[in-house]
């Protein structure tokens, strides 16, 4: 059952979030996937998930933690729009991912990666604004790759 109003629990997991955000490992994982993921074919992404990749640890930590933390939007332990008005960042990741997700789910195990993620921009009102955002986002970074 979804919660119709945050309150103060939902105010105490949207701050231990961001502290766990600011972990040092954890941002410079954040920072990494920001930076440098931007998979313009569904074979880029699938290489990001090999063990040798460079970027592999930080994609799993990252993709791990939004997972998680969209998780408690999906099975009502948070509320999701006081959620996602303070933790759209993971959005950014599913932009990036979205286009491949067939692809990702069939290849790599478990099958069900990037469910919270989708989840919150298909049941969010927030969720659903961050996702056609971000798209924007990435198709003009692609695009202007592609032009290089």
């Amino acid at each position: 059952m979804q919660k119709e109003t945050p309150d103060h629990h939902d105010a105490d997991i949207v701050l231990r979030l961001y502290e766990l955000r600011r972990e040092p490992v954890m941002r410079d994982s954040r920072s990494r996937i920001n930076a440098d993921l931007w998979p313009a074919t569904a074979t880029e992404l699938m290489a990001v998930t090999q063990r040798g990749h460079p970027l592999n640890a930080a994609f799993r930590q990252t993709s791990g933690y939004w997972e998680m933390a969209y998780g408690m939007a999906r099975h009502g332990i948070v509320h999701g729009e006081y959620l996602m008005e303070n933790n759209g960042e993971g959005i950014f990741l599913f932009a990036r991912v979205e286009p491949y997700l067939t692809e990702l789910r069939a290849a790599v195990a478990p099958p069900s990666q990037f469910r919270n993620a989708e989840w919150v921009t298909q049941h969010t009102a927030r969720g659903r604004e961050l996702l056609e955002f971000f798209r924007n986002r990435v198709r003009q970074r692609l695009g202007a790759r592609a032009g290089a």
